[in-house]
């Protein structure tokens, strides 16, 4: 190997290039390379900032996505009125477009009046005819009133007049009693004179022409008697039919005092004719509505949609009409329950609308009662021994600051994204 290296020498330099070979065969002294910081001063420092503004940076970041909660299920909430018809009938006229801007009370289509018509005219006619029943039974009630006070005033003077005609009767009665037995005396004396006569006319005391005189007073004393007799029987009469009067005028004042009965009755009458008259208004009234009801107005102003045509006879119920009133539009945004931990009413919220790209300012109104689920038709049942734990999802209702949506340009159903500012 030596050997072979001896051979494999290179040859040797020339002389005059000696001296430049000595001096770079000599070793070199080792060289220090700079480091990177070392080279540049300014590096290290910059770093540093660096560091401190990624780390500041990142904080405010950290805690700006901290401070809001979002959700992409989320869409443009509102009013859906329907209107349907209040009244049967023929649809003369629609008024009215599809997605047609309308304000409101105007008139979105027409069913024909004339029947309706028909029906005021006749609950007027019948209003009327309650009207004139009531101001005639309504007077009746102060001329019943006075009738029977006159009836009870009339009936006791009749009392008394009977009761007194009962009295002169039994005066009369007491009068020929005594004409009587005056008459009976009478006959008694002349009876007994026309037998002592008849005596002294057989002796011929007398003469023949004063027992005739005795005997024509006889006779007329049994007359006077029979007379007597007869008027005291005719005043005995007129007791009894004085009698029967006093019992005929107390039965008329006995019916007289029920003249405050009476007067209630005819009152009542009144009272029900009057009710007859509230009656037959409120007929008349409704009839009037019905009529109004033949022309179907808009609640609220809003856009329109139409389900009615001219030709149509509809029902009560059925549904014509569907009004969007848009200047009352809300967000309803389900959340997840975990993100509602510091969420609350009042709380700043920012919506990102998908059709135009805007961001419109709003305010969180409410936090629901139950989830979505709950609400729905079938709810879960969770007792069940296959349970596993879903994250539920509330709805939020958000509402629009005065003025964001002037346009009107949301439209119920729009897709957004919600920002809640919770911190």
């Amino acid at each position: 190997m030596a050997q072979q290296s001896e051979v494999e020498a290179p040859p040797a330099l020339p002389a005059e290039n000696a001296t430049v070979s000595e001096t770079t065969s000599a070793p070199a002294p080792p060289v220090r390379r700079q480091s990177f910081f070392q080279s540049r001063p300014w590096a290290k420092p910059a770093l540093i900032v660096a560091i401190v503004l990624v780390l500041v940076g990142g904080f405010f970041l950290l805690r700006y996505f901290a401070s809001y909660e979002s959700t992409d299920d989320a869409e443009i909430d509102g009013h859906l009125m329907p209107l349907s018809a209040r009244v049967t009938g023929y649809v003369i006229k629609v008024n009215v477009d599809d997605n047609q801007y309308v304000p409101q009370g105007m008139v979105l289509a027409e069913i024909d009046p004339r029947d309706y018509q028909v029906a005021v005219d006749k609950a007027r006619a019948d209003l009327a005819d309650a009207e004139a029943t009531a101001r005639s039974v309504t007077i009746n009630v102060p001329i019943t009133s006075i009738n029977t006070g006159s009836q009870v005033s009339s009936s006791q003077a009749d009392v008394q007049n009977a009761e007194a005609a009962v009295a002169a009767a039994q005066q009369q009665y007491d009068a020929a009693q005594a004409q009587v037995a005056q008459n009976v005396a009478n006959d008694v004396k002349a009876q007994n004179d026309l037998m002592r006569y008849k005596l002294l006319v057989d002796k011929q005391e007398i003469s023949q022409q004063q027992y005739d005189q005795a005997v024509a007073a006889a006779k007329s004393s049994a007359e006077a008697v029979n007379q007597a007799r007869s008027s005291a029987h005719a005043a005995d009469e007129q007791i009894h039919e004085a009698r029967a009067k006093v019992l005929q005028a107390q039965a008329s004042y006995r019916a007289s005092l029920t003249g405050p009965q009476q007067v209630a009755q005819t009152r009542a009458r009144a009272q029900s004719a009057e009710a007859t008259v509230q009656q037959k208004q409120a007929a008349l009234e409704q009839a009037e509505l019905d009529l109004q009801y033949t022309k179907i107005r808009s609640p609220v102003e809003g856009i329109v949609s139409k389900s009615a045509e001219v030709g149509m006879n509809v029902q009560i119920g059925q549904q014509l009409f569907t009004v969007v009133p848009l200047n009352d539009v809300w967000v309803t945004a389900d959340f997840k329950e975990t993100q509602l931990k510091y969420m609350r009413p009042g709380q700043r919220a920012e919506i990102k609308v998908d059709a135009n790209g805007r961001t419109y300012r709003a305010h969180v109104d409410s936090i629901p009662g139950s989830s979505g689920a709950r609400l729905s038709l079938l709810p879960p049942e969770n007792a069940t021994g296959n349970y596993v734990k879903v994250v539920q999802r509330l709805p939020v209702k958000i509402v629009f600051e005065k003025g964001e949506d002037s346009d009107h340009y949301l439209r119920l159903g729009m897709s957004v994204e919600p920002k809640v500012f919770v911190k």
